[in-house]
């Protein structure tokens, strides 16, 4: 793969809603993936990673009593590099606070969600992937299902995230599945980079769709770019668009 696949405005929603690969995943349901008596832990690269990449999952996740953990890797504070107005200050306490408030959106019972910051640095997650790794498996337990970005998803901290998770879940006998998120931007529809035999789709009411949507929102830091440099927002529509569709992917 390419150094940065993420570039440009990617491949359009309606190229998706063709894919023959996609038309054609099974199915599973949230109680399927998270059995009865398993604990849920998402690993998010970033504030707003969880709630990108499965969203809708956690809705329904709370909805069946699942304990949950989120393990946020970085605070997101390099998301506007030369940015005066969203400086990496300013960012490191807006963007936690982003993700609580999203969290609140999708009616997540917080006083039983346990969150976990783990401080590392943004866009250099790849130089502490060791590390990370060890930071992990502290916060594993066996019998924890672990959702995490997908190793080869095309941003450098998520794949760095993903592998440091495999890792993690393999040392303690946890089960590992993958999220991809900006795979939708740099993949094509019929893309054999995409591990379809391992694929599942969870499907979304559109009530779940909506929740997810308004949590997304809470994400202003995101949704704006800088003007001012030049620097577009890191999820314009045309991004949005494809990660709020009625389903979400699973790699098991």
């Amino acid at each position: 793969m390419k150094d940065n696949p993420i570039v440009g405005s990617g491949t359009p929603l309606q190229a998706w809603r063709t894919s023959q690969h996609l038309a054609e995943l099974p199915s599973i349901d949230a109680a399927a993936l998270v059995p009865e008596g398993a604990r849920a832990v998402i690993i998010a690269p970033h504030p707003d990673d969880e709630v990108l990449g499965c969203g809708g999952l956690l809705q329904l996740l709370a909805a069946l009593d699942r304990p949950i953990q989120i393990i946020s890797v970085t605070d997101g504070s390099a998301s506007h590099p030369g940015s005066q107005t969203w400086s990496s200050q300013r960012l490191s306490a807006v963007r936690p606070q982003e993700s609580a408030e999203a969290l609140h959106r999708l009616g997540l019972p917080m006083h039983s969600v346990k969150w976990i910051r783990g401080g590392f640095q943004d866009s250099g997650v790849a130089k502490e992937e060791q590390r990370l790794g060890e930071f992990i498996q502290r916060y594993l337990k066996p019998g924890d299902v672990v959702f995490s970005t997908w190793s080869q998803d095309g941003h450098t901290d998520h794949e760095a995230v993903g592998r440091a998770s495999a890792a993690a879940a393999a040392a303690v006998g946890a089960t590992l599945h993958e999220l991809p998120i900006w795979t939708w931007h740099w993949a094509s529809p019929e893309d054999e980079k995409i591990p379809w035999a391992r694929a599942r789709k969870l499907l979304l009411d559109p009530a779940t769709v909506a929740r997810k949507s308004h949590a997304v929102h809470a994400f202003a830091s995101q949704l704006e770019g800088d003007p001012s440099i030049g620097l577009d927002p890191v999820l314009p529509p045309y991004v949005l668009e494809r990660l709020l569709q009625p389903f979400e992917v699973v790699y098991l």
